[in-house]
């Protein structure tokens, strides 16, 4: 089966698509940004990227940093159109199926051309905040709304975003939830796991931006400070409004905290397996990959859940906490509390490795997803 992927240059796309290396598709890859050069990590496939700009001239970069107005009416006249582009690709390729990642970046864009191409089948794979989020948003909706009646096959990293897709106007065959990174290789992750009675750190995930709400579990953090003495707290991936509110702050000189900006993907697993609970906090996600990594890495987790899609895999206070209102330091801090008090944290432990992690190691998840592309044959 000949399958153009189309994504923007990530790290989740890499690892999915990669699944699908040494099988008998024939599989091509369209940068929708169109600005990226040959990625070595899927140099297996073919690659069609760095077509977006006409002409990238001399200083490109310092006129978009430093004059923005000017560099957008440039490119106005600069950037070939996505959509032309993408139908060339299609009519040279002639492939039998597409298959975007993310709904607004990857679909959006090419809709005009997949409509003109009805019969080309078409899969979705639903990242994140993908639909939970951008539903709320009229403009997006409409989107939304757009492209799924025209989608054939739907993958999603959580029953809800399925439930959302149909109320959208999805109609065709749900190809199931899987990681939206694909299956995580355990026996490389072994490595950084510390045991149980090593473990004394709380790692928390620094985003806030958009969706992340890390600054009401750093405020809850501090108000339970004496409970906390004899635990490391460690903040990874922290932006700069996170580390900017930390330097106001007291917890700066806790003696026991430190805070940490954009770190390697191997420097965060390895805080994970020194970890013995893990916080994720936002107000708009999927089925979060920190904290399946984080889960696989043997942390307890302690994660929001916004719209039921954390609930699909935590039962709260059973195998970890779940925080109902991102927002709430309140709350937070009723379920940090909560998570200390757990006294069978090796059964927790164990039960998220034999019941969470070993179904969606890298082998598993990978044999289930290549017999989905053989269904849509």
């Amino acid at each position: 089966m000949k399958i153009v992927m189309v994504s923007i240059p990530s790290l989740h796309f890499f690892r999915w698509v990669n699944q699908l290396k040494d099988t008998e598709h024939e599989i091509y890859w369209f940068d929708i940004t169109g600005m990226s050069k040959q990625v070595s990590r899927i140099n297996w496939l073919h690659q069609k990227n760095n077509w977006k700009l006409k002409w990238d001239y001399p200083g490109r970069q310092f006129v978009k940093n430093k004059f923005p107005k000017l560099y957008k009416t440039i490119q106005i006249v600069n950037e070939y159109n996505t959509e032309a582009v993408f139908e060339a690709f299609i009519s040279e390729i002639q492939p039998d199926v597409v298959h975007s990642f993310a709904l607004y970046l990857s679909c959006s864009p090419i809709l005009k051309t997949m409509n003109k191409y009805p019969k080309l089948k078409w899969v979705y794979s639903s990242w994140g905040s993908d639909l939970y989020y951008f539903q709320n948003e009229s403009l997006y909706l409409k989107d939304i709304q757009a492209v799924l009646p025209r989608i054939n096959y739907l993958f999603t990293d959580c029953n809800r975003d399925y439930e959302i897709a149909k109320n959208h106007g999805f109609k065709g065959v749900f190809l199931g939830v899987f990681p939206g990174g694909g299956g995580f290789e355990l026996e490389r992750m072994e490595k950084y796991k510390l045991p149980l009675i090593a473990r004394k750190t709380i790692l928390i995930k620094g985003f806030q931006g958009r969706s992340g709400r890390v600054l009401s579990v750093l405020k809850a953090v501090e108000q339970i400070s004496s409970r906390l003495k004899d635990y490391k707290i460690k903040v990874f991936g922290s932006d700069k409004e996170v580390i900017e509110y930390v330097k106001k702050r007291p917890i700066q000189n806790w003696n026991n905290f430190t805070i940490l900006g954009k770190i390697s993907h191997e420097e965060v697993l390895q805080l994970m397996g020194e970890a013995l609970y893990y916080i994720g906090n936002s107000n708009s996600d999927g089925m979060p990959n920190t904290l399946l990594e984080a889960i696989c890495m043997g942390a307890i987790p302690i994660q929001s859940n916004p719209g039921g899609a954390t609930e699909e895999i935590i039962t709260n206070n059973v195998n970890g906490i779940l925080i109902e209102d991102c927002e709430s330091i309140e709350k937070i801090v009723e379920s940090i509390e909560n998570a200390l008090k757990m006294n069978t944290l090796a059964e927790v432990q164990k039960y998220n490795f034999e019941e969470i992690a070993l179904k969606i190691e890298y082998k598993v998840i990978e044999k289930a997803v290549r017999e989905k592309y053989l269904e849509i044959m």
